[in-house]
């Protein structure tokens, strides 16, 4: 054994060194005939080795980047379904069906064309209870072509512009709107223009006379006030596919364009025009007012029935005809008008101011009211209380 620790390649095990040179000597002196025996030759002592199993490879040598053994092959799972969640879809459906809404009446508000027609004047009465409203229908040819105005039978360009219809409509904090007509012809006083046929108010001052003249005549504040031209109504009637309204008696009229018979029918556009302008009746502005109120009900029962309101395609061409044929005070809103609408769907109370009697003036033949039953007529609206049956007419 070297000092190093290593074995020396040449030295021998203890049974493999010579027999000293004594014994050699003694053996051989004593059987000089005789070749020594030999002896056995052991096997070079041998390390232990460990044991390794042939039938799996060796394992990998230690150090950096050894890999882990190959793992069992593992029986495949079930995959998993994905769990729908139906009520946040109609959750998101919902919430891009709000903002559309939303989106569409700012655009259609938006649209509007307001005017100034409720201006504060000196003198003005208080607020009343309940809601007013004065609805005008104008005989204005604006944005009418010549075969329009011939298909209208609109009678052409007359002047300044005039009103052809004019209602109060009231409606209470509760129970049934009333729809109250305002003869054209009535004989009031406009102020500034001493007395003179209600309709003139409008042709010398505009809407805000008119409400002015109205306020004055009534004891009523006008909180809401809304315009509608020939074109205007004509297109709205069309776009909801014709009125129907029932006739006790045939009219025929040149001048308003009309030859329509007694009983139920459906009318469009020009001849609804006809219809609430004629005056070729028994009554003449009497029938007049009562065909109006008659026509107004039925044209907004069908525009705020639910195949109209459930029809987009019916329901988005109203609202751009009729935002884009009306005009309204500035402090109103496409809601305002939504709220009017919905107000007069169903039954109403519609009556005429009570009439006094005609008489000829400087303004031609005019229609006077009268006087006591007028002023309880008004007091009950003013005090947001039903009219009294026997002040109905109409």
């Amino acid at each position: 054994m070297r000092r190093d620790g290593r074995r020396d390649q040449n030295q021998l095990a203890y049974s493999q060194s010579p027999e000293p040179e004594q014994a050699t000597r003694r053996y051989t002196s004593k059987y000089p005939t005789q070749q020594p025996p030999q002896r056995a030759q052991h096997a070079p002592t041998q390390q232990p080795q460990p044991y390794r199993d042939e039938r799996r490879p060796p394992p990998p040598p230690p150090g950096r980047g050894r890999t882990a053994p190959p793992r069992a092959p593992q029986p495949e799972r079930p995959r998993r379904r994905r769990k729908r969640h139906p009520f946040r879809w109609f959750l998101v459906l919902l919430l891009v069906l709000i903002v559309g809404m939303v989106a569409a009446v700012v655009h259609l508000d938006n649209s509007l064309t307001r005017i100034d027609a409720l201006s504060a004047y000196e003198g003005r009465g208080g607020d009343t209870p309940g809601t007013n409203w004065l609805l005008v229908g104008s005989d204005s040819r604006a944005g009418l072509s010549e075969e329009q105005e011939q298909e209208l039978a609109t009678g052409g360009e007359v002047g300044s512009e005039r009103t052809d219809t004019i209602i109060l409509v009231h409606i209470p904090s509760s129970g049934q709107a009333t729809l109250v007509s305002l003869p054209r012809d009535s004989y009031v006083s406009v102020p500034g223009h001493g007395r003179d046929k209600l309709n003139a108010s409008f042709s010398l001052g505009g809407p805000t006379l008119l409400v002015q003249t109205v306020e004055g005549a009534t004891g009523l504040r006008i909180d809401h006030y809304a315009q509608i031209g020939f074109g205007g109504f004509a297109s709205v009637v069309d776009t909801l596919g014709g009125i129907d309204v029932c006739l006790d008696a045939p009219i025929s009229d040149p001048l308003a364009g009309i030859d329509l018979p007694a009983g139920c029918q459906t009318l469009d556009g020009p001849q609804s025009l006809g219809f609430v302008r004629s005056r070729a009746t028994a009554l003449a502005d009497i029938d007049r007012m009562n065909n109006q109120r008659k026509f107004m009900s039925a044209l907004l029962k069908k525009a705020t029935g639910a195949g109209t309101l459930a029809n987009p395609f019916t329901l988005w061409p109203l609202a751009t005809d009729t935002v884009g044929s009306v005009k309204v005070d500035e402090g109103d809103h496409l809601w305002h008008l939504a709220a009017l609408g919905w107000a007069m769907r169903g039954d109403t109370i519609n009556t005429t101011v009570p009439i006094g009697g005609f008489e000829d003036t400087d303004s031609g033949n005019v229609l006077l009211w009268d006087r006591d039953r007028a002023s309880r007529f008004f007091d009950a609206l003013a005090n947001d209380q039903p009219i009294p049956e026997d002040l109905r007419t109409g």
